[in-house]
C-alpha cells in the first residue's frame, strides 16, 4: 500500500523547500591573505582554543583530578566563548 500526500500537501511542501534555499545574503567572512574565509571557521578556531586553555587551566588548578565529564566540559566552554564571540562580532 502506498500512501500518498495530497496536492495542497506536496505543494505547500515544495514552497516551504524551496523558500529554504535562499539562503543569506551573503554570508559574514573575512579576507586573510587575499583570500575569504567564512566567519564560522574563525570563530570555530577561536571555539577551540579556548576549549584548550580550560583544559590547560583544569590542569594547572588541580581540578582535573576532581571534576567528572572533562570532555564536556571543555566542549562546552568552547562553545559558549565561541558564540559569544560570534554574537559580539556579527551581531546575529
Amino acid at each position: 500500500m502506498e500512501r500518498c500526500l495530497p496536492a495542497a500537501a506536496r505543494g505547500a511542501a515544495a514552497l516551504t523547500l524551496v523558500g529554504t534555499l535562499g539562503g543569506c545574503s551573503g554570508a559574514p567572512s573575512y579576507v586573510f591573505f587575499g583570500a575569504y574565509f567564512p566567519a564560522w571557521m574563525l570563530f570555530s578556531l577561536i571555539g577551540i582554543l579556548a576549549a584548550i586553555a580550560v583544559r590547560i587551566l583544569l590542569v594547572k588548578t588541580g581540578l582535573a583530578e576532581t571534576l567528572p565529564y572533562q570532555l564536556f566540559l571543555c566542549i562546552a566552554a568552547g562553545t559558549i566563548v565561541a558564540s559569544v564571540v560570534w554574537l559580539v562580532s556579527v551581531g546575529g
